[in-house]
């Protein structure tokens, strides 16, 4: 049954949706329940289990996906939280809308695993994904969030080694700037019902242990993006993070990037992984098939 936004930022508020980080909960706990509240895959996606140089990942496919064409997907949360079973749904989606497979990876997370793991990781499986033939014009990588900022970070740290960059790429509310120091942690904390700066604060140190927030392939914000592909930026207008999208996009544009963001009004962190119950989740997820499809048939 569709639910208003208005409607979906009230649950989600009562349920204390904004607090990511609580010093009364582990970390196992938190993972568990992010896992447990995920929405279930649809029953016509195919997900087959894979291996990638050791890490656990997953084909997800719709029908009808176009032979050759393919998405390296990183998933959000923070880079403590998060798993193939919490961005299976999403990624279903996402693989019928660009009618692509979609390739999910459990990269490694803090804090067990700090800053560069999660980077070296995702290009480790965009080159995986190379080498099992596709060609890389017909390829993307797409993120939501912590994936969102890692999907620019791995673009950086992909085109530093010559690799043959993906014909595009998508950051969902990506957050790019690790500082968590722009301007709408303010102006849009009452609005945002899911993030908190202190507790995304709790995430960055969790992740960086020690490093600079400020380091090109941590915080993509402040690195050199000068021949990254195609990138299409979403963010909704009640989001904490709706700075680090529009930063983003603006050094993407100075750096010579082809660019484009959109600002969803009203919309909420990652809005599209309520798709099921939110019709402009499934028209953002929607737009972004259409994106993808436009870059590769160019």
């Amino acid at each position: 049954m569709a639910m208003s936004i208005a409607k979906l930022k009230a649950v989600l508020s009562k349920q204390g949706s904004a607090s990511p980080t609580d010093s009364k909960v582990t970390i196992a706990q938190r993972r568990r329940g992010m896992e447990k509240t995920s929405f279930p895959v649809a029953d016509d996606i195919n997900v087959a289990v894979t291996e990638v140089r050791g890490m656990p990942a997953e084909w997800v496919k719709a029908p009808e996906v176009t032979p050759g064409r393919a998405i390296l997907y990183l998933h959000g949360g923070g880079y403590v939280i998060g798993s193939l079973i919490t961005h299976r749904s999403l990624a279903g989606e996402i693989s019928r809308a660009a009618k692509a497979a979609v390739l999910v990876v459990e990269y490694r997370m803090a804090p067990e695993h700090p800053y560069p793991a999660a980077v070296d990781d995702a290009v480790i499986a965009y080159n995986w994904l190379l080498d099992q033939g596709y060609d890389a014009q017909q390829t993307a990588i797409a993120g939501d969030s912590a994936g969102g900022g890692l999907t620019a970070a791995a673009l950086v740290a992909l085109r530093d080694t010559n690799a043959k960059l993906p014909g595009a790429a998508v950051c969902i509310s990506p957050w790019s700037d690790l500082t968590c120091s722009s301007e709408t942690y303010q102006s849009r904390a009452d609005a945002d019902p899911m993030i908190q700066q202190g507790g995304i604060g709790d995430m960055a140190d969790a992740y960086l242990q020690g490093a600079d927030a400020r380091s090109p392939t941590a915080s993509p914000n402040f690195a050199d993006l000068n021949g990254l592909p195609p990138l299409l930026i979403q963010v909704g207008d009640s989001e904490v993070l709706l700075d680090d999208a529009r930063l983003l996009h603006e050094k993407a544009e100075a750096d010579g990037v082809d660019s484009t963001l959109e600002v969803w009004d009203e919309m909420i962190h990652v809005w599209h992984a309520f798709h099921p119950m939110l019709d402009e989740g499934k028209q953002a997820i929607a737009r972004i098939g259409e994106y993808l499809q436009a870059q590769w048939s160019k």
